[in-house]
């Protein structure tokens, strides 16, 4: 009886722990100053300082603010992430947005990276191997035809009375 009962709490204070951490995550996700900060690092300044909206210290900045305060203005409006995004891309072009989107061209900035590393791998791999296979048969070329590398061989065993296998 006290081992079914020592259970039951455990697997309600499990169930109490799991419910806390749904609710604690689900709040974050909704929560206005959340979503602002995260959608702030999503966005560039348009200044010409290349940083992050929500990061520019760029003494005299014209533009964050004024972009923060639209940031603001969409999402008292309600609107959702892409949405909002949008509105900045389509008002001051792709270059605000701080990773290009996986749609169209863009998934081309996402790919060419791995493909041009998988691309110099193999290269390098194919290179490596041609320059072994080419020294290995150099070598093999060399020990069989060359008369005046055999005397030398042969020289030296004599000398040291080596009987390896030269």
């Amino acid at each position: 009886m006290r081992n079914s009962l020592h259970m039951g709490f455990w697997i309600k204070g499990a169930q109490a722990l799991a419910l806390a951490a749904a609710v604690c995550f689900s709040l974050g996700a909704t929560d206005t100053g959340s979503r602002y900060n995260d959608l702030n690092h999503r966005l560039m300044c348009t200044c010409g300082c290349a940083q992050i909206l929500g990061e520019c210290n760029h003494v005299g900045c014209t533009s964050s603010k004024q972009e923060l305060d639209e940031l603001r203005t969409y999402l008292a409006a309600g609107m959702n992430d892409q949405d909002i995004l949008g509105k900045f891309a389509a008002k001051y072009g792709a270059t605000v947005l701080a990773a290009p989107t996986t749609q169209g061209f863009d998934l081309v900035a996402w790919i060419a990276p791995f493909a041009v590393f998988a691309a110099a791998l193999l290269g390098t791999i194919l290179l490596v191997r041609r320059w072994t296979v080419g020294k290995k048969e150099a070598a093999a070329q060399a020990q069989i035809s060359d008369p005046a590398t055999k005397a030398l061989r042969e020289q030296i065993r004599r000398e040291t009375g080596a009987d390896g296998g030269y």
